[in-house]
């Protein structure tokens, strides 16, 4: 790479949902050359004078579509992060994408995997570049646009119960949720017609049947609700 060259890629953190842990994983991918090679990293492409891709949400399409091998039930991009030392080959920056995939998403071949969230995090597994501080700052904005928005239920099945729902939101917060909050949440989406009662319901092992929702088709982007969910949760 010449000196007045900079290394652009467009990276992906996708997450979904586990079954049995409850807990968020991300999907990573093994890299196929240097540098890193064979290590696990976020999905991502070069963009370039040569690439096709004709905008940045393009590309993020050619990440999913290529790299990462999933369809996302929700997309948006987080930021750009840039420095001289975050790349072994030069000055380099990346603008990285958040995906939210349906829990019962599988990597499509050996060189896919999802790895629990917290391992990333907190640095038993490490990555390459500065792909943990991506998955961190992903995390943060998630986080926050879930206190007030229904992106957690992009992480939920299809179908999903209230439970489900409030799995999803404690996954994305990080920490416990009311569940009458959540409950009173669902009604003012139903109420503005952005979910509905599909008129079925889970039977679990254990308890009682649960009722059944989905989102309907004028259901688009997010809700925003005019009171925090934590501020809920505190009584406030």
């Amino acid at each position: 790479m010449s000196s007045a060259e900079v290394l652009a890629s467009v990276d992906l953190i996708a997450l979904r949902m586990d079954a049995e842990s409850r807990q968020l994983h991300v999907l990573l991918h093994r890299r196929e050359r240097e540098p890193f090679l064979g290590q696990w990293a976020l999905p991502g492409v070069i963009v370039n004078g040569s690439t096709r891709d004709a905008n940045l949400e393009a590309a993020a399409h050619r990440v999913l579509r290529d790299k990462a091998q999933v369809l996302p039930r929700h997309l948006e991009q987080v930021g750009t992060e840039g420095s001289a030392e975050r790349d072994p080959r030069g000055w380099s920056m990346s603008t990285y994408y958040l995906a939210l995939l349906a829990p019962d998403t599988e990597t499509a071949d050996d060189g896919l995997r999802f790895a629990p969230l917290d391992e990333v995090l907190d640095g038993r597994l490490a990555l390459p570049f500065d792909h943990s501080q991506l998955v961190r700052l992903s995390i943060e904005r998630l986080a926050g646009k879930s206190v007030y928005t229904s992106l957690p239920l992009y992480l939920a099945p299809p179908r999903f119960t209230v439970l489900d729902a409030l799995n999803a939101a404690q996954a994305c917060l990080g920490t416990t949720i009311n569940n009458t909050s959540l409950r009173k949440r669902l009604e003012k989406m139903k109420d503005a017609g952005w979910i509905r009662d599909t008129g079925e319901k889970n039977f679990p092992k254990m308890g009682r049947p649960q009722q059944l929702w989905e989102l309907t088709e004028e259901a688009e982007g997010v809700f925003v609700f005019d009171r925090s969910l934590l501020a809920d949760r505190a009584g406030s």
